[in-house]
């Protein structure tokens, strides 16, 4: 198994996190910005060929009754925006409450959340990508 990447689409930023070799812990990155001079989209096509990526998944944020409202509909976009750019599987994830969680951990453990939230983002693709890595380990064993 090679590594996989994660997204976690947010408005102002795009939380980052990537496997391990073997695909089964997930470790943050660096959130990429949405707003600058650089397209999000061609610096997570050049991460991940720098990572060498077999997989892309982008958090898909539903809401707690399965709908789908506008955060949705940006992260299927956005989906197919790298599909355009990458010559690798892009899959959507059910994100619900990861940035909740994200934002938990950081309150919980004393973090300032004011500071915390450059970090959140990432964090937030870490709670995907190893949701993601749980379920297809489970799938594969049984």
């Amino acid at each position: 198994m090679s590594r996989i990447l994660a997204l976690d689409p947010g408005s102002r930023r795009i939380g980052l996190a990537v496997s391990d070799p073997t695909g089964t812990l997930a470790q943050p990155l660096p959130p990429v910005d949405r707003a600058g001079g650089r397209s999000w989209a061609d610096a997570v096509a050049e991460l991940s060929g720098q990572l060498e990526v077999v997989e892309i998944v982008v958090g898909l944020p539903r809401n707690m009754d399965g709908s789908e409202g506008q955060a949705a509909a940006d992260a299927r976009q956005m989906a197919e925006t790298l599909r355009s750019r990458v010559d690798v599987p892009v899959s959507l994830w059910d994100e619900r409450l990861t940035t909740v969680a994200a934002e938990r951990m950081f309150r919980e453990s004393g973090v300032n959340t004011r500071r915390a939230r450059k970090h959140v983002d990432s964090v937030a693709a870490v709670l995907i990508l190893q949701g993601y890595l749980d379920h297809r380990k489970k799938n594969i064993e049984d």
